[in-house]
């Protein structure tokens, strides 16, 4: 049985929507986004879907359904509003009650399963004083409300919170899912297929240094027409006590001295760049981040959580022997955050169908926005395996001087 459609609420740049394509080879039929951005990649990748742009809670989604029975409904509201990430700001409230707008779907169409994504903090989700700031002794409050709603629907529900890179993407990314059923099938979870270090029988996490160009160093940290930012140096400086120093290689590095020249802005007549690496015989790189007070990361790890701005860049430090001799710095590139979110390696994020460019800042925003499609992949396999038609294919050269594909 493969009948029924599949829609995909708050489809951004397509990651739920390519998960589901990888868990049962069929696109799906209908994805509403307010984003004109993001349907234009989403467009791109997925022409055989019917695009809307619209505000969820505005668009009649039965005027389109025309009575056909709704299978899956995938649907991720924004998770600005219940972020950690959104630190002591206050709230807008009309993103908070994007939820409701699933129930709203829901109710009017009644799926047969309904999947949803969001930060693990939604389960804090509750009200907020005059001032826009959540009252913490009312935390989950509106969660529970909205849990209780879906089951006043007739729907069988479980949520965990999972990690991406347990299912073999090359990122740590944590997530809140929910699985809501409603002829009152038992509610799956995929079993975890990798660990970190490969404990218990399972694979190691996937290392992002794979999907990295390791050769791109980017340029020196010294000399630069504009200096670096003290915060920037700074960082890089944290990096450098863990992922160079302690490297048994590099060990016997005047590293104060190294630092008194970074942060001296280094000598005014080094060499240029390229005689230095000529004279280098080793490299160590790691990924430093710009946010928060860490140390970064090494690249034989899964990429940290990406966000919706550049907020990592790939330090290459080159040495001869013992003795440090330049630092590299370069931000990540989108096709790098792609991979690293997991996307097919065929997926278009640098062009639309049009071939018009999609300026960086737009491909990295819709990437830290998306859903890492295994996790879609893996959540859907599980709960609708009878949905399944065939293995999901490459994207073609496609035509897109038609109309837009529209299902039967």
């Amino acid at each position: 049985m493969t009948d029924g459609l599949i829609i995909d609420l708050f489809a951004g740049g397509g990651g739920a929507s390519t998960g589901i394509e990888m868990a049962l080879g069929r696109h799906v039929d209908i994805a509403v986004d307010h984003d004109p951005e993001a349907i234009r990649i989403h467009k791109t990748n997925h022409p055989g879907t019917l695009h809307l742009t619209e505000d969820v809670f505005r668009v009649n989604l039965q005027e389109y359904v025309k009575g056909r029975h709704v299978a899956l409904m995938w649907a991720s509201p924004d998770c600005t509003q219940f972020s950690r990430a959104k630190g002591g700001k206050p709230r807008e409230k009309g993103q908070r009650v994007l939820p409701w707008a699933v129930h709203m779907h829901v109710a009017a169409l009644k799926p047969d399963v309904v999947i949803m994504e969001n930060v693990e903090e939604i389960q804090k989700w509750g009200p907020l004083d005059g001032n826009g700031y959540p009252v913490w002794e009312r935390a989950g409050e509106d969660y529970k409300k909205f849990i209780c709603a879906m089951s006043a629907l007739g729907y069988v529900s479980d949520s965990r919170e999972l990690v991406a890179a347990d299912y073999g993407a090359p990122t740590t990314r944590k997530r809140w899912y929910a699985v809501f059923w409603r002829d009152g099938r038992a509610v799956t979870f995929p079993e975890r297929t990798h660990s970190r270090g490969g404990i218990n029988g399972l694979k190691p996490w996937e290392p992002i240094c794979k999907y990295l160009d390791l050769q791109d160093f980017g340029k020196s940290i010294f000399g630069r027409k504009k200096p670096l930012a003290e915060n920037t140096m700074k960082r890089i400086a944290r990096g450098l006590g863990k992922f160079v120093s302690d490297n048994p290689e590099t060990l016997n590095s005047d590293i104060p001295a190294v630092l008194q020249e970074m942060f001296g802005g280094g000598s005014q007549c080094r060499e240029p760049a390229e005689e230095i690496l000529r004279k280098c015989t080793w490299t160590s790189q790691y990924i430093m981040e710009y946010y928060g007070c860490g140390t970064g990361q090494g690249i034989r790890e899964p990429l940290h959580t990406i966000v919706t701005k550049e907020r990592f860049a790939l330090i290459t430090v080159a040495g001869n022997r013992h003795v440090i001799q330049d630092f590299f710095l370069r931000m990540l590139k989108p096709r790098e955050l792609m991979l690293g979110q997991g996307f097919p390696e065929d997926y278009i994020m640098d062009h639309d169908y049009t071939g018009k460019r999609i300026p960086v800042s737009q491909q990295v925003a819709k990437i830290g926005n998306s859903v890492v499609p295994v996790m879609a992949q893996k959540l859907v396999e599980v709960n609708c395996p009878y949905l399944k038609s065939r293995t999901r294919m490459e994207n073609p050269c496609m035509d897109y001087s038609e109309p837009q594909n529209r299902f039967a």
